[in-house]
């Protein structure tokens, strides 16, 4: 009965685990994949070249339910750096590193109201610039221009190298644009279905802006969130099989060794209910107390694997803690029946003779 004990008590404590893991799959992976930048983009609607910082604070605030790791506007315009002309964008870089997190600069990030600037690789090796340079910047051809430090260079293997990019404030003001900018990225922690609804709502409530996911991202996202959730539940029904298989070979070891007590109860006038009710009742019981050993057990490895996979602790959710018991209890049920079965074919003639 101890090894029976035991045997549920691993099985529980695996499939607490894994419930769990399973159940917290997406929300962890979700933060993760949030490090390849936003899942969301704020354009403008039709007949519209730019949003105001106004509009973009609204559909920030009206995403409060939601778990967002940053919401990056960008406004964007070409101007002559050294007398090329490079497509500039303006962004709040404070909030850029956390929607771009994947960004690598050499140097250092811009500083705000500073009169300094990012090169994209691309365009800082055509033009032999390094960080701590400075370089003339104009928005025009009869605008005057002006001084700036290029404090480090932006490489990410996208197209942002071919960009060169400034503080938001100081680009509105050189395109006289107070407070309006061409686009806002949105990094929400959320998965495709979600996102769909988050993109439907923003779609009613803000008629002149133009949501649109970033589907490579979320298609990628669902895709590996997917086929983990399917490897963690295959995971989880073999264990499930394998302790069924152990408690009931165990069980049977049982019935084996108290084939004389079950021989004499019944020839002392126990009935096969009786029986059947005695060892489903072990069972049951010892269903509920390897199940609740295992609960406990299975938060805590649960705990682990978040801890050393995603960094991050999880919270004890007593409805897997419940399921667990009651499944345990199942397990052991379902795995007695032929041990059951078993007992209640036994002759007491026989038995008590010694055959």
């Amino acid at each position: 009965m101890a090894i029976a004990l035991l045997a549920v008590a691993v099985g529980a404590t695996i499939i607490s685990g894994m419930i769990t893991v399973y159940r917290e799959i997406p929300q962890q992976m979700g933060r993760e994949f949030r490090a390849y930048g936003a899942n969301l983009l704020i354009l403008p609607g039709k007949d519209r070249s730019t949003l105001s910082g106004d509009e973009v604070k609204k559909i920030s605030d009206s995403l409060s339910d939601y778990e967002i790791v940053g919401v990056a506007p960008f406004l964007y315009e070409r101007l002559k750096i050294n007398e090329q002309p490079i497509l500039t964008g303006g962004a709040d870089f404070a909030m850029l590193q956390k929607v771009t997190p994947y960004w690598q600069i050499t140097g250092n990030w811009p500083q705000e109201g500073k009169q300094e600037i990012l090169l994209g690789d691309e365009e800082a090796q055509r033009m032999s610039i390094k960080p701590g340079q400075t370089v003339l910047v104009s928005a025009g051809n009869d605008a005057a221009e002006q001084t700036f430090v290029v404090s480090g260079i932006v490489h990410t293997g996208g197209k942002e190298e071919q960009f060169a990019f400034m503080d938001l404030a100081l680009l509105q003001k050189m395109l006289q644009k107070e407070d309006q900018v061409s686009l806002a990225q949105i990094s929400i922690v959320a998965d495709g279905t979600v996102l769909e609804n988050v993109s439907k709502m923003i779609s009613e409530k803000y008629p002149d802006v133009q949501p649109q996911l970033v589907k490579q991202i979320a298609h990628s996202e669902e895709t590996v969130l997917s086929k983990l959730q399917a490897l963690v539940l295959l995971v989880t029904m073999v264990v499930l099989l394998l302790t069924l298989i152990c408690v009931a070979t165990t069980m049977m070891a049982v019935v084996t060794e108290r084939r004389r007590e079950i021989g004499l109860k019944k020839a002392l006038g126990a009935e096969n209910k009786n029986i059947i009710c005695e060892f489903l009742g072990e069972g049951c019981i010892l269903g509920f107390f390897g199940g609740v050993l295992g609960a406990g057990l299975g938060y805590l490895f649960a705990q682990l694997v978040s801890m050393n996979v995603f960094g991050r602790t999880i919270e004890f959710a007593p409805s897997i803690a419940v399921f667990s018991i009651v499944l345990s209890i199942v397990i052991t049920g379902i795995a007695s029946l032929i041990p059951v079965r078993i007992a209640t074919n036994v002759e007491p003639a026989i038995v008590l003779r010694g055959e």
